[in-house]
């Protein structure tokens, strides 16, 4: 308890100094227009990639601000970037604090007259970038990237200063944070209110780019088709005076298939392209065409940037989950950017053996649990075939405390849902928006066995209009696409009645009827039927599973055991096969993940994973493997 105190006050007083700290200056605020479309090099367009050994140093008393570590770090050691910093260096791994990152660079000298941008992939919770010293903006919100542009702090010809401090306090008024009262922020520690561990730095590359003056800001792609011809909506937006230019769609072979003039009419021209003898993206069949957007003054490019992009129609009917009018099954996981060392920083190798695993287990899908993952993730989807549910940040959402933190809470799933869509809307893998993991009731699991909780008329009408708001807000920003969220289990099944499709995590037999597994396969086969029968919409298991400590076994009954793990997976999928209205499941977890710790989380690991965390597979998922390949083969 005494420990706990001091956390307590020590975060409280850091929440103080942050205050201070972050309103010393004038900063201005991301805009999420910026990061619309990645850094591409071309022949109008330039990147460097800053990642490497940066200069890094922790400030716990809040003070390197106003003390001019903008202008140098006083005492840096080394930090590779990107990757966590929780466990790079020594006595850091649970820090919540100050951390100040710094490196230098060349701006290349061919790249003068055009519009210079920083992007920072993610930097997890808060930022502050400056260049040589001088204030550029701020951040609020991690995993997901922001931008800014830096011509007026730039020197030509010299080294330039990049310094960006990090700020990763839990506090309840952020998404993710730790609500009081929330279960999980009365446990754990570190005191955050999801269950992950609050792994802080700059995760993902950051990257040095240039775009001409006159350039496309953005590019907007949605698709359909008819019979055997595709089409492909263009919405392009452009900076500049240019009002003309053109659309150009070519196969895999490089051949052009089509192409479409482009008239702007202020700052947007859009383009209806058909696609004769399509070939329709699917899972068999993870098909991409290559979109080029240009623009031109008379018969000069000015600019352009290049998409790949799949046709292909997401749609639910009745009872079914439609992808190209053709019912579709997720078989699939829930998963974590989280590897040992890298913590949450990308590892690409780790990126690559995954999807070759889950390729090896039959599977078709996953979810970016509990956040949007790095931009290469989602481009590797789409070239093998992988559906994805795309999720916001928004994980652990409560509706009981202060009013002024709920508003504030909502202020920021609008911001995280925009730069969201806004960074993957062209991204053929990803087939649904889901705004928010286990929004929870003050009262969770007072009536877990009728699947719901009670909620006070108050919390209701918040809860309810704050998610159906979002689901709005996706659905609005992009109707190609569904819309939903995770319900949590035990939470009140009224606020999924705004979802597309309905979502939904379970665990009976693991955290409620411990062990008891003929109890908990009759409730979890009631629930399904009565969520149907109360819903009326098709249903993704998005979450079901049981922690297996890797090598330890036992009778089938013994928690904890691969046996066990392997059994309550079996059932699962064996009773959603008997409800044609579930239209995927998906196990949790792929592999193991680091968490802060609690009683439950043996080692501080979520231990659900059917492979470890570094990838050796249990019996899970020989499991898997089996129901999920071999048995389709005819194998067994």
């Amino acid at each position: 308890m005494k420990n706990n105190l001091v956390v307590v006050l020590m975060t409280a007083a850091l929440a103080f100094i942050g205050t201070i700290s972050l309103n010393a200056t004038d900063f201005s605020v991301a805009n999420p227009k910026d990061i619309a479309l990645f850094p591409q090099q071309n022949a109008y367009r330039n990147k460097l990639d800053l990642s490497g050994i940066w200069n890094f140093q922790l400030d716990p008393q809040g003070v390197g601000e106003t003390e001019g570590w903008q202008n140098g770090l006083p005492n840096p050691a080394s930090i590779a970037v990107p990757g966590s910093w929780n466990d790079q260096l020594d006595q850091q791994h649970n820090y919540l604090g100050y951390s100040w990152y710094e490196t230098t660079t060349y701006v290349p000298t061919a790249w003068q007259g055009s519009d210079i941008g920083l992007r920072v992939g993610s930097a997890v919770y808060m930022a502050k970038v400056w260049i040589n010293g001088q204030p550029v903006g701020m951040h609020e919100g991690g995993h997901l990237p922001f931008a800014f542009r830096i011509n007026n702090y730039i020197k030509w010809g010299a080294e330039n200063r990049v310094t960006i401090m990090v700020e990763n306090m839990i506090r309840p008024d952020r998404v993710p944070g730790n609500i009081d009262g929330g279960e999980m922020s009365r446990t754990n520690f570190p005191n955050n209110n999801y269950d992950f561990f609050p792994y802080s730095g700059l995760h993902r590359a950051v990257w040095l780019y240039s775009v001409p003056r006159e350039h496309i800001a953005d590019i907007t792609l949605t698709t359909d088709f008819s019979g055997n011809t595709g089409r492909i909506k263009a919405v392009v937006e452009k900076v500049g005076s240019v009002n003309a230019g053109r659309i150009v769609v070519k196969d895999k072979q490089g051949r052009q298939v089509a192409t479409a003039a482009l008239r702007f009419k202020g700052a947007e021209a859009q383009a209806e392209i058909s696609v004769p003898d399509v070939q329709l993206w699917s899972t068999e069949n993870p098909y991409l065409y290559e979109v080029t957007a240009s623009l031109e003054k008379g018969s000069r490019t000015v600019d352009s940037y290049t998409l790949q992009t799949g046709v292909r129609t997401i749609r639910v009917e009745g009872d079914q989950l439609l992808l190209n009018d053709k019912p579709i099954h997720l078989k699939g996981f829930g998963k974590h950017e989280d590897f040992p060392i890298f913590g949450r920083g990308v590892a690409q190798p780790v990126m690559i053996r995954d999807f070759g695993l889950m390729k090896w287990l039959g599977a078709n899908s996953f979810r970016t649990s509990h956040y949007p993952y790095d931009e290469s993730v989602y481009a590797e989807a789409d070239k093998q075939g992988i559906l994805i549910i795309d999720e916001m940040p928004s994980v652990g959402l409560g509706f009981f405390d202060e009013d002024a933190n709920i508003n504030r809470r909502k202020e920021l799933c609008n911001q995280y849902l925009e730069e969201m869509i806004t960074r993957d809307k062209n991204h053929p893998s990803i087939i649904i928006w889901c705004v928010a993991n286990e929004p929870s009731p003050k009262a969770l699991g007072s009536n877990v066995m009728g699947g719901r909780s009670d909620a006070d008329e108050k919390e209701n009408r918040i809860a309810k209009e704050f998610l159906g708001d979002l689901v709005h807000r996706a659905k609005a920003a992009d109707p190609s696409r569904l819309s939903a969220f995770v319900g949590v289990m035990g939470g009140p099944a009224e606020w999924m009645e705004e979802c597309d499709i309905i979502l939904i995590n379970r665990y009976y037999g693991w955290y409620t009827n411990n062990g008891n597994f003929s109890m908990a396969k009759m409730y979890f086969n009631g629930e399904l039927d009565k969520l149907h029968n109360d819903l009326k919409k098709p249903i993704i298991v998005t979450e079901f599973g049981a922690d297996a400590i890797a090598g330890h076994h036992a009778n089938e009954d013994e928690m904890f055991s691969e046996e066990f793990q392997q059994m309550m997976i079996n059932s699962y999928l064996d009773i959603a096969n008997t409800k044609p209205f579930v239209s995927g499941m998906m196990i949790w977890a792929f592999a193991d993940f680091r968490t802060s710790q609690a009683l439950m989380r043996v080692a501080g690991k979520n231990l659900k994973g059917v492979f470890t965390q570094d990838r050796r597979p249990k019996m899970a998922a020989h499991l898997l493997k089996k129901r999920w390949v071999d048995e389709v083969k005819g194998n067994y």
